[in-house]
């Protein structure tokens, strides 16, 4: 059996207009399978998650903050 270790992704999400923003995104993916931890940064628009990237992918983890309501990509840094 193998296992994968967790991987921090960043991504950029636009669109924040309060601090409870942060819960709505933190909620949205933090219930995806494979997501260890979910950190964002308001004033900065940053979304840290670490993940199993063979179990759930960057791109759901847009879509899922694409479901809070923000717009997001993935950052280089």
């Amino acid at each position: 059996m193998t296992t994968t270790a967790a991987t921090r992704s960043v991504f950029r999400a636009e669109g924040f207009s309060c601090p409870s923003c942060v819960a709505a995104i933190e909620k949205q993916v933090g219930r995806l399978p494979g997501v260890a931890g979910v950190s964002v940064k308001f004033a900065s628009g940053r979304v840290e998650v670490d993940h199993l990237p063979d179990v759930v992918t960057t791109d759901e983890i847009v879509t899922a903050i694409g479901r809070a309501g923000y717009k997001a990509a993935l950052s280089a840094f």
